[in-house]
Parts: structure tokens; C-alpha cells; sequence
């Protein structure tokens, strides 16, 4: 009788054990395994009080097998729901550029680019400094005036064909998604500023 007693208290207490598992989903796994297993240790230990009043020594034994089995069975019960409570560990993707030909101006400088002199320059300014060279003097001192005023004029006309020929230049640094660095050259204004979003377009860039 006090055998059939043991199992419907087991029966009983696994049963509320399961309701109170449900019940409690605020508590973290970790901390329902441990409310869980206090709970059978507790009802295992008054099972084993039951058993003490068996008269017979093989009805107490029986009923202790009993008892142990049910508190095992609890347990592993608790483990295998705090197993699929616990969350499972999720990779976190690397986020990419979503356009890596995108950017930001971060500067615009402008800066004078010096030109360079050309052998046309070279031999006009020559030829023109021959000629006035000629209306100096006579004879000999006629031919080095001519010569003097070829080297001079030749050294003027590439000075002033590198004057003519210096120009502006607008420098515009852009920094992409990923950190990197890139610097445009413009012989006109491109009407850029810092702050602008822009994209590479063939080997320069526009505003996008």
C-alpha cells in the first residue's frame, strides 16, 4: 500500500515539477536547473521517510530503488531543459562597405602649378634675341651681341613660356567606407567641399 502511495507522490511531484518548469520562464536556465534540482532533492528526501515506515526490509529497499530512481529522473529531467533553454552562441557578420567606390570629401586645396618651357620657346626667344643682338655693334662685336642675345633670349623665352603655361590645380582628398585614402587633381574648379559624398567614376570622381 505504501509502495502505490510512493508512486502517485512521484507521479504527483514530477508532474508539478514539469508545471512549475513552464511556470517560472523568467527564471534563467542556469538558475531553473538549480530551483529544479532543490526541488527533487527535497522530495526525494521525504520519499526515503516514507520508506522508513515499510515494516518489511525488502518493501524498504524496494521502495528506496524507487525513490532513487524518480530523484535521477528528475534530474535529467532539469538538465536536458536547462540545455534547451540555454541560447545558442550566433556569429556576428562583418558588416561590409555597402558601396566600396563611395567616399567623403575630406579636403580641397588649390595650389599653382608651375609650366614647363617647351624647344619652341627655347628657339623663338633665340631667334628674337639673335635679332636684336645684331642692331648692336660692328664686326666682330656684332657677332657676340648676336650670340649673347640668342643665349639670353633663348633663356627668356623658356621662362616666359613656363609663366604662360602655369596653371591652377585643384587637390581633392576622399576618404572611403573602409578608411582608405585617395587624391583627384582638377585643372578646373570641380565645385567641390568638404563634407560632399561622391563616387569614383572612371580615374576620377563625381558628386553622388
Amino acid at each position: 500500500m505504501k509502495t502505490q502511495t510512493l508512486a502517485l507522490a512521484c507521479a504527483l511531484a514530477l508532474a508539478s515539477l514539469t508545471f512549475g518548469a513552464a511556470a517560472q520562464t523568467t527564471l534563467s536556465a542556469k538558475a531553473q536547473y538549480t530551483a529544479d534540482s532543490r526541488a527533487a532533492k527535497s522530495r526525494y528526501d521525504s520519499d526515503l521517510k516514507l520508506c522508513a515506515d515499510e515494516t518489511a526490509s525488502s518493501a524498504r529497499l524496494q521502495c528506496r530503488r524507487d525513490a532513487k530512481t524518480e530523484y535521477d529522473k528528475a534530474l535529467t529531467e532539469a538538465k536536458a531543459r536547462m540545455s534547451a533553454a540555454a541560447p545558442v552562441p550566433t556569429s556576428t557578420p562583418v558588416s561590409q562597405p555597402i558601396c566600396p567606390d563611395c567616399g567623403k570629401v575630406v579636403s580641397v586645396s588649390v595650389t599653382e602649378k608651375q609650366g614647363e618651357g617647351s624647344a619652341l620657346g627655347v628657339i623663338g626667344g633665340g631667334v628674337a634675341g639673335a635679332l636684336l643682338g645684331q642692331q648692336v655693334g660692328q664686326g666682330a662685336g656684332k657677332d657676340l651681341a648676336t650670340i649673347a642675345g640668342a643665349v639670353g633670349g633663348a633663356y627668356a623665352g623658356k621662362k616666359i613660356e613656363e609663366k604662360v603655361r602655369t596653371h591652377k590645380v585643384w587637390s581633392v582628398n576622399v576618404q572611403y567606407g573602409d578608411g582608405s585614402h585617395r587624391s583627384f587633381e582638377f585643372g578646373q574648379d570641380p565645385g567641390l567641399i568638404v563634407g560632399d559624398k561622391v563616387r569614383n567614376s572612371g580615374d576620377s570622381i563625381v558628386r553622388d
